[in-house]
């Protein structure tokens, strides 16, 4: 019976919606944030407190604030959230995606922890 319900449940996790997305990560302390778009929203905000209590992201100051201040200065939030069905070339659609948010929410310097892309223009 184990097994039936298992096998249920993996086959509806399956069959669930993917939803691609921006998302924030916010220092309540300082209010500085971090902006990121990903491919698959489910479980996200794990993925990256996993990773940040690993000590992933080596040598960025939001590592450093994490380290420092630890998890319950955080909060995580989805800010644009889409379904994958009709999405053509995702790496495109992420890129325009952040570009689209980094130049409204402006998260750098003082006011976030994502580095000024390259080829910025304001």
């Amino acid at each position: 019976m184990q097994s039936e319900h298992r096998q249920a449940l993996q086959q509806a996790y399956k069959m669930a919606p993917t939803y691609y997305g921006v998302i924030q990560i916010k220092n309540e302390r300082n209010q500085k944030i971090w902006i990121d778009t990903v491919p698959n929203l489910h479980n996200r905000w794990n993925f990256y407190q996993l990773n940040l209590n690993k000590n992933f992201y080596r040598n960025t100051p939001l590592q450093a604030d994490w380290n420092e201040l630890g998890a319950d200065a955080f909060t995580y939030s989805i800010l644009f959230k889409e379904d994958t069905t009709d999405v053509q070339n995702m790496r495109a659609t992420l890129k325009e995606l952040k570009t689209k948010w980094l130049h409204q929410l402006q998260p750098f310097d003082e006011h976030g922890y994502n580095q000024r892309p390259k080829d910025w223009e304001d």
